[in-house]
């Protein structure tokens, strides 16, 4: 996928799920996610710090050669261990403890995804960046693994408030490919799936049955298994 058009899908997502979250009451901000420890407001605050850390990356020197890919992205290292993960839930945490109400955190998302989308916007394609992990990768390659942010942990915000899920239909369609890859999506079409049981499904949001199992080995369905 184009950098640009990656660029625009970013934006539709990171602009719906701030629409998304405006007018979320005090009371539900405190409700519980999948996401334990996470309440609402310190998942929405881990997705609002992943999207910040691009205006970070584009001011750093770009690498000479991408070397990961989205895909490649996601592999169980270091990224994924219990120290990581901790940091990963005490900065979502801190992030939303000092924005205040409701309010003041969706108007900082806000800030940050636009800044970022613009900046994102005036990058010249094949643009490379360095991650905080180290790898390097194409701009757009980072990106889908900012909207899969957008689009899973807007499910899981969805499902905490006890709303229908609002993602976009480019958005989904962009983490439905990724998650895929080279399978495609008719197989999943063939089982009856949507592309929000799907991704429900394939990102342990929702139970897959035996059944279900086996009829996704028949019919070749091989997706990728986020960390």
């Amino acid at each position: 996928m184009e950098q640009w058009g990656v660029v625009e899908v970013f934006g539709l997502e990171a602009g719906r799920l701030a629409e998304a979250m405006v007018g979320v009451s005090e009371a539900e901000w405190g409700r519980p996610t999948r996401c334990a420890p996470w309440r609402v407001r310190e998942l929405f605050g881990h997705v609002r710090v992943t999207v910040g850390r691009l205006p970070g990356m584009l001011g750093g020197e770009a690498p000479a050669v991408a070397e990961v890919t989205a895909v490649g992205y996601y592999r169980p290292d270091a990224r994924f261990d219990a120290g990581t993960n901790a940091a990963r839930v005490s900065t979502a945490q801190e992030h939303a403890s000092v924005q205040g109400d409701g309010k003041a955190l969706v108007e900082d998302f806000e800030l940050a995804w636009r800044r970022a989308y613009e900046m994102c916007l005036a990058e010249p394609e094949g643009r490379v960046v360095r991650t905080r992990h180290g790898d390097a990768m194409l701009l757009s390659e980072f990106l889908l693994t900012r909207v899969v942010e957008l689009v899973v942990h807007g499910l899981d915000l969805a499902d905490a408030l006890g709303r229908e899920p609002w993602l976009t239909s480019e958005g989904g369609g962009v983490v439905e490919a990724l998650l895929l890859g080279s399978s495609g999506t008719a197989g999943v079409r063939g089982l009856g799936w949507d592309q929000v049981t799907f991704l429900r499904k394939a990102t342990g949001r929702a139970p897959i049955s035996l059944s279900e199992t086996e009829a996704v080995e028949r019919a070749g369905v091989h997706w990728l298994t986020l960390g």
